[in-house]
């Protein structure tokens, strides 16, 4: 017997579209939250770029005409991470569309942003074979009512084919947001020992560590760490977008 449930599903679909019709974030245009034209202009992390955190690199120095491999703020870093990608820049139209689906409810455009992730993500030359988001802790979980970085992950999920844990990695202390914190010093000081592993699911694991945002990174390493005492293999994380 065929299936009904990939027809109620286009029907479910159409029928939220004409409820609520979609419009671009950047340009208004009715049918997508970010139209075709306006991804062609998406802010774009180009090479070269810091191998440890991602941030785009202006070029060498000396004598040299070579870039350099890691950023100032990564030379001398003794991260757990083992890198961090992201395909742009945390500016126009991505930044309003970040917005809108962490502060204003736009669940809806998680699809398509997994989607921007998952077509970097296939020539990245990232090692993994588990996608893992980065958790909230219970309390923001309630203020919020839902998880942006496992909404990207499970569709994200779906777009690579690869299993998604949410249970191996948890937030055990309620912090203050990275946002209001003052430097990059501050930042990894904020998140020291907030996150730990749970059971043995991700043991000798290649971990691909899913968030919407990273500023400095200093998240993305505090959960790297949980994870390797837990026992994960590797860490890689991988983000929409990069505050420069």
């Amino acid at each position: 017997m065929v299936s009904v449930l990939p027809q109620l599903q286009v029907l479910k679909g159409a029928a939220l579209d004409l409820l609520f019709p979609r419009f671009c974030v950047g340009c208004g245009k009715e049918g997508i939250f970010i139209c075709n034209s306006c991804e062609i202009e998406l802010p774009r992390i180009e090479a070269p770029f810091c191998q440890k955190c991602g941030q785009p690199l202006t070029g060498g120095s000396g004598f040299s005409s070579a870039p350099p491999s890691f950023c100032p703020e990564c030379a001398n870093w003794e991260s757990d991470i083992d890198g961090i990608r992201s395909p742009f820049r945390f500016e126009g139209v991505i930044r309003k569309a970040v917005h809108e689906f962490k502060y204003r409810n736009l669940r809806a455009v998680a699809g398509q942003l997994a989607q921007l992730m998952g077509d970097y993500l296939s020539t990245a030359g990232i090692p993994f074979d588990v996608i893992v988001p980065v958790p909230l802790h219970p309390k923001r979980l309630r203020e919020r009512g839902y998880n942006q970085s496992l909404l990207l992950a499970g569709e994200l999920g779906k777009i690579t084919g690869f299993p998604v844990n949410d249970t191996g990695l948890v937030r055990k202390i309620y912090n203050l947001p990275q946002a209001r914190t003052h430097s990059v010093a501050e930042r990894r000081q904020n998140v020291i020992g907030i996150f730990a592993g749970v059971g043995e699911d991700l043991l000798a694991k290649k971990v691909l560590l899913v968030d919407d945002v990273t500023t400095s990174g200093a998240t993305l390493n505090a959960c790297a760490a949980a994870l390797k005492t837990a026992g994960a293999a590797s860490v890689w994380g991988l983000t929409l977008a990069r505050e420069i």
